[in-house]
Parts: structure tokens; sequence; C-alpha cells
């Protein structure tokens, strides 16, 4: 594989997590919102992730080919007195759980952090190749 194909798998890797991080940061924002007046609650979205080849033989990247919605019910808090309340005094919430989105939003981070550093470090080594050539 050549140097700079590495770029190339690095560079998808970095745009399909930056993806991942944004669709976490939303989870986050909405995790403790209610049901609309339509009567559904925010449901966490996740990314899903595909190969793709890059030219070369053995060289494959990333990309994401697809958010989906996760269908669990949303967590339902029995407080009548709320606007949101349904006819049995329940208030739906979204299904997203912080915690579970704190660990992904680690993971997605440090796969960014990983990739950027490959760049870094073979930028790095073009750099004393051509060095070497002078």
């Amino acid at each position: 594989m050549s140097m700079l194909r590495i770029f190339n798998v690095a560079g998808s890797a970095v745009s399909a997590q930056s993806q991942r991080l944004n669709t976490v940061a939303s989870n986050l924002a909405n995790a403790d919102t209610v049901a609309g007046p339509d009567g559904q609650s925010y449901k966490a979205r996740q990314v899903v992730f595909q190969t793709v080849q890059m030219g070369d033989v053995g060289a494959a990247g990333v990309k994401v080919s697809q958010v989906t919605e996760d269908q669990t019910a949303g967590r339902r808090v029995h407080d009548p007195k709320h606007p949101q309340a349904d006819g049995e005094g329940y208030v739906t919430y979204s299904n997203v759980n912080a915690v579970e989105e704190m660990v992904n939003m680690i993971s997605a981070s440090r796969s960014y952090q990983n990739n950027i550093e490959v760049m870094n470090t073979a930028k790095t080594l073009l750099l004393k190749t051509l060095q070497m050539g002078s």
C-alpha cells in the first residue's frame, strides 16, 4: 500500500468517527427530553459503519452507511402534574441511556485521535524520506 493511501484510509475513519461523535452529542442533548405533542419521544440514534475498498488490494476504509433509531420504549415516569403527562399521569422521556452514550463518546473520540495520530506519523515519515533524498 502506498504511503499516500494511508491518508485516505485514516481520513475515512476520521470522517466516520466525526459523524459518530455528532450523533452521540445529539443523543446526549436529548437525553432528558419528553414526548412532543405527537406523543412521540426522541429516539436514540446509532451510526452503522461499512467497509469501503480504497482502490488497492488490501486497502479498506470506512464510511457511515446509515444512522438508525433505537425503537425501544422511552422511560416512563409517573408525574401527573407535568404538562406532558398522559391520561394515566405518566410522562414519556427519550430512550437515551446517558452512560452508554458517554462510553460511545469516549470510544469514538479515541478512535478519532488514533487516526489523526496515524496521519501525523505518516506525514512525518514522508517528510523524513524527502529529507533523506536531498
